[in-house]
């Protein structure tokens, strides 16, 4: 099958109709490797009603101008720029992947240009579909072991006071790629000295020991994050469990009550304030110290819908509640990514007396 072509899976109903149910097709990665991208259509993950039992309205994928257009507090400038050229080179030259391009994410000009970037290990293809995400779904190519040195000689070569480090799922693998987080973050320690380590790490199906593997190599921050309500879970996060994450919050806290433990969740997808509130109610009974909140951008057709923009002044609002229910620092706004300003977000998190 040449790289490109598409199969659409379909499974057939009790009342022997045939609906899709997902579609899967042929990709060819940058280094010649080959894999499957599975795409699972949002329509066939319905979810429950919000609270108040309204249908929600969501937005057309194509807006025209001044029709649910987008609004000019999310238009974020194109990347250019001498160091953001230089870490895109320095990536390129290493071989290494990063969550800010495989996410498409509105800030990389930004964080680039101030010499910040997000490395994603363990590969670039995730065991999981989440809904919302544009990283490459399907089978994940083999384990590349001498990947903690590069992202070290990486973060070494940029100069980095706070280096983020996340991943894809790797649900194949036994530990779910903990010990690659691990050796990430000791060799980053050992090759860049200061420099502070924050991980953002999947599930790892709920696996204390995974955790603890990670929580021993001493990251400063642990973040995973909520992704959204509860409600949502069907949709936005088939394959994981809200009560999991919690846990696994709760999890690494417990293994090191001095360190500072992070999550953040998207706006825009069908969720309502009482939903909002009470998830950020459950991240502060989980001992999160910092939150992120940001809007929902749908990357492509074959992604959930949008159910609205969230104005500035909503976002502050979410950020003056939590900064009332005791999280240490609340990072709120329309292009608010997980990684956004993370160095700023640690040490105002510190300031505060966390540890």
């Amino acid at each position: 099958m040449p790289p490109g072509a598409v199969v659409w899976v379909r499974r057939r109903e009790k009342d022997r109709r045939t609906v899709v149910r997902r579609q899967v097709s042929l990709k060819v990665l940058e280094d010649g490797k080959r894999t499957f991208e599975v795409r699972h259509r949002w329509e066939d993950r319905p979810v429950a009603p919000p609270p108040d039992g309204a249908p929600t309205e969501y937005l057309p994928f194509r807006q025209r101008k001044g029709l649910h257009g987008r609004p000019e507090w999310l238009k974020a400038k194109a990347p250019t720029g001498e160091r953001y050229e230089d870490i895109k080179e320095t990536m390129r030259g290493l071989d290494l992947h990063t969550v800010c391009e495989e996410a498409r994410c509105p800030n990389i000009g930004e964080c680039w240009n101030n010499r910040t970037a997000t490395f994603m290990i363990l590969g670039n293809v995730c065991t999981r579909s989440c809904g919302f995400c544009n990283v490459l779904t399907g089978k994940p190519t083999e384990l590349d072991l001498d990947e903690p040195y590069r992202v070290a000689e990486a973060a070494r070569k940029m100069g980095l006071k706070h280096a983020v480090v996340t991943s894809v799922n790797r649900d194949e693998l036994k530990d779910g790629g903990a010990s690659v987080f691990s050796a990430t973050i000791r060799e980053i320690k050992e090759q860049v000295p200061g420099c502070a380590v924050e991980v953002l790490t999947p599930d790892f199906k709920g696996s204390r020991d995974a955790i603890k593997t990670v929580i021993d190599a001493r990251p400063e921050t642990f973040n995973h994050n909520i992704e959204t309500v509860p409600r949502l879970y069907p949709a936005v996060r088939p394959q994981a469990k809200y009560e999991r994450s919690l846990e696994v919050l709760r999890y690494a806290k417990q293994l090191d009550p001095d360190g500072l433990t992070k999550s953040g969740f998207m706006v825009g997808m069908g969720e309502v304030e009482e939903e909002i509130l009470e998830t950020m109610r459950d991240l502060r009974d989980h001992d999160v110290d910092i939150l992120t909140i940001g809007q929902y951008l749908r990357p492509t057709e074959n992604h959930l819908p949008m159910s609205r923009y969230y104005a500035p002044k909503e976002f502050a609002d979410l950020r003056k509640y939590g900064s009332e229910m005791g999280f240490k620092h609340v990072e709120s706004g329309p292009l608010v990514r997980s990684s956004y300003h993370a160095h700023v977000q640690t040490e105002d998190a510190r300031k505060s007396g966390v540890v």
